[in-house]
C-alpha cells in the first residue's frame, strides 16, 4: 500500500519498467502510435496517484486531489475497460491487455500480479468478502476468481478458469471450471 511520496515513487518506477521500453526508438514509436501499453501505463499512474491521495492524512487539499485523480482514473478506465479500486494491488501490477478487467475493492492482491485480460476478481454475491491473492500470481485470459478465498504465492491460473475455492499450495498451476490443480510449476 502506498503510504507516502517515497512509496508512490517506488511503485511508479517499478511499474514503468513493465510498460515503457528503455529503448528510445521503441518509446517514441509507442507514444506516437498510441500503443496499448502506453494507455495502460497512464491508467496505472492514475491508479497509484489516486491511492496516494486516498491514503494521505485528511485535508481539503487531499480531498480535492483524491477526487480529481479518481475521476481521471475512472474516465480512462471506462475507455480501456478496466475497473480497479484503490489499495487492491501491491507493486508490480502487470496488465497485458485492456478490456473487461474488474477488481472488487475488497480484494487484496500481492506483488507482481499479471492479468492477461478479461479477468474478474470479486465477491460471490452472497457477502462482500473477496479473494486474497499472494505474490507472483499469473492470471490467464478470461479467468474469474471470486468469493472469500485465498490463492497462495507463485500460482499460475489457466485461461478461462473459474476459481471459487482456496489454493494454499505455493507454485502450482490451476485450471478448469471449477479450477483444480493440474501441475506443480517447474521453477518451484
Amino acid at each position: 500500500m502506498i503510504k507516502n511520496i517515497k512509496d508512490l515513487i517506488h511503485y511508479l518506477k517499478t511499474e514503468k519498467k513493465i510498460y515503457i521500453s528503455d529503448n528510445k526508438k521503441d518509446k517514441i514509436v509507442n507514444y506516437i502510435t498510441n500503443d496499448q501499453r502506453v494507455k495502460i501505463w497512464k491508467y496505472i499512474k492514475l491508479l497509484r496517484r489516486t491511492e496516494y491521495f486516498y491514503n494521505m492524512k485528511k485535508s481539503i487539499y487531499r480531498n480535492i486531489m483524491y477526487l480529481l485523480y479518481r475521476r481521471r482514473k475512472n474516465v480512462l478506465g471506462i475507455k480501456l475497460g478496466i475497473e480497479i479500486w484503490e489499495n487492491t494491488f501491491e507493486e508490480g501490477l502487470n496488465i497485458c491487455h485492456s478490456g473487461v478487467i474488474t477488481i472488487n475493492g475488497n480484494s487484496k492482491i500481492g506483488k507482481n500480479c499479471i492479468l492477461h485480460g478479461d479477468n474478474c476478481i470479486g465477491n460471490n454475491g452472497k457477502n462482500k468478502e473477496a479473494p486474497k491473492i499472494g505474490n507472483n500470481v499469473d492470471i490467464g485470459v478470461g479467468a474469474k476468481i471470486y468469493g472469500d478465498i485465498i490463492i497462495a504465492d507463485n500460482i499460475k491460473i489457466g485461461a478461462g478458469a473459474i476459481v471459487n475455492k482456496s489454493f494454499l499450495e505455493k507454485g502450482i498451476t490451476i485450471a478448469g471450471v471449477p479450477a483444480k490443480k493440474v501441475e506443480r510449476n517447474k521453477q518451484n
